[in-house]
């Protein structure tokens, strides 16, 4: 069990540390569409073309890996579409969550980690999982969203469109391209090849890092805070501020008629230059609700739309369905090795698929109620993926 902790924690760790980096604003929230740009274009496919280039093709494409994987994805997405389409969550948002329940993180997290708990062994698998959710789970899921619509969009036309943005991923491509260059023996040039290692060696931190500030960034940009109107001293403060770094502001006309919010203003309205001022509303300890109550909206949205159900079909039934449907594949002859079930499962075990989330806000869907799932997925993932790598009694080297 240390063992394994000792592998997993850092990666989460990295998580934690994007999202703390935009949460303190020290990342820039400009920033963070740059990073998951840099990952999913550039150092991830590197990753990627790497194992591609180095894994027999019978192994990418192995169609018993397949096989298991795409029916326990099919289970999961239909059972979590029973379980939680009603008044409140529609057919669009339920797909959505049916997604987020069939769909690990095996990109972002799954490739660096899996490697590195169970040797290079585990790529071929990984790779297995990551074109069957780009591209089958993924266009059946935004299938079924956009015939949720009612915009007279017919289910076949709805699949093409999906199959069509799935093949626009870039990570599809370097799987293929390196496959391609391994199967006829093609070598690449040095300098081409030292800034495909390059890049291939950022993919993991930086991907870790990128998914705790897209965490952050989804479940900020649908929090309750963030689209509350602010009230006269936070609009106050905010104007200080900027009068502080030198920018010449408009005062809010409600925050001149709070004396106790907004204690000067020069003529004509501008923000006020008096030390005394700022200084005394930027140091006053500003105003905070309760922590029962903060805690209590945070609970309530944690078990508004079926979310908690999400999450724990992600990391308990989805995992599980992957072992009995291996197992019953292996008694009935299938060639599915122990140690290929085994990555199956734990890939399984892995949180809900942060880039997700940006499918869901270009898709009008509820992306506060997706960026919870994912959220509580990663959190306690912690645990539950340990306490599987443990079960199976991995022993990383």
């Amino acid at each position: 069990m240390q063992s394994i902790l000792l592998t997993t924690l850092p990666f989460f760790a990295l998580v934690l540390c994007g999202y703390l980096a935009a949460h303190r604003r020290i990342l820039p929230e400009s920033a963070i569409g740059g990073l998951n740009a840099f990952v999913l274009f550039f150092a991830l496919p590197c990753l990627l073309f790497k194992f591609g280039m180095n894994t027999p093709v019978l192994e990418l494409l192995n169609p018993s890996v397949l096989a298991v994987y795409l029916s326990a994805a099919a289970l999961v997405v239909f059972f979590t579409i029973a379980m939680t389409l009603s008044r409140k969550v529609g057919m669009k948002d339920a797909a959505f969550g049916a997604l987020v329940a069939a769909f690990p993180n095996t990109g972002f997290m799954g490739v660096p980690l899996l490697v590195a708990l169970l040797g290079p062994m585990a790529a071929g698998p990984v790779i297995c999982t990551i074109l069957a959710d780009m591209i089958i789970t993924s266009s059946v899921c935004l299938a079924l969203a956009q015939t949720g619509r009612r915009s007279g969009q017919s289910p076949t036309k709805a699949l093409l469109q999906s199959l069509k943005a799935a093949v626009s991923n870039p990570l599809p491509w370097s799987i293929a391209a390196g496959a391609t260059l391994g199967v006829f023996g093609l070598e690449v040039p040095s300098p081409v090849l030292a800034v495909v290692h390059m890049l291939a060696n950022a993919a993991s931190p930086v991907a870790l890092f990128t998914i705790g500030a897209v965490l952050w960034r989804s479940g900020a940009a649908n929090s309750p805070a963030k689209t509350a109107p602010l009230d006269h001293r936070e609009r106050a403060i905010a104007m200080a501020r900027r009068a502080t770094r030198g920018e010449s502001v408009w005062v809010d006309p409600d925050a001149i008629t709070q004396p106790s919010v907004w204690p000067l203003s020069d003529a004509g309205g501008l923000a006020p230059t008096s030390p005394d001022s700022l200084s005394r509303l930027l140091t006053e300890p500003k105003r905070r609700k309760p922590s029962p109550t903060r805690w209590r909206e945070t609970w309530t949205a944690f078990c508004a739309g079926h979310v908690l159900t999400v999450v724990a079909i992600k990391l308990l039934l989805h995992p599980l369905l992957i072992l009995l449907l291996g197992a019953s594949a292996r008694g009935l002859g299938a060639p599915l090795t122990a140690e290929q079930l085994m990555v199956l499962t734990l890939a399984a075990a892995l949180p809900s698929a942060s880039n997700v989330s940006l499918l869901v806000e270009r898709h009008g869907a509820d992306a506060g109620r997706i960026a919870r799932i994912i959220l509580g997925s990663t959190v306690l993932a912690v645990g539950s993926f340990t306490l599987m790598a443990w079960a199976f009694g991995v022993n990383p080297a």
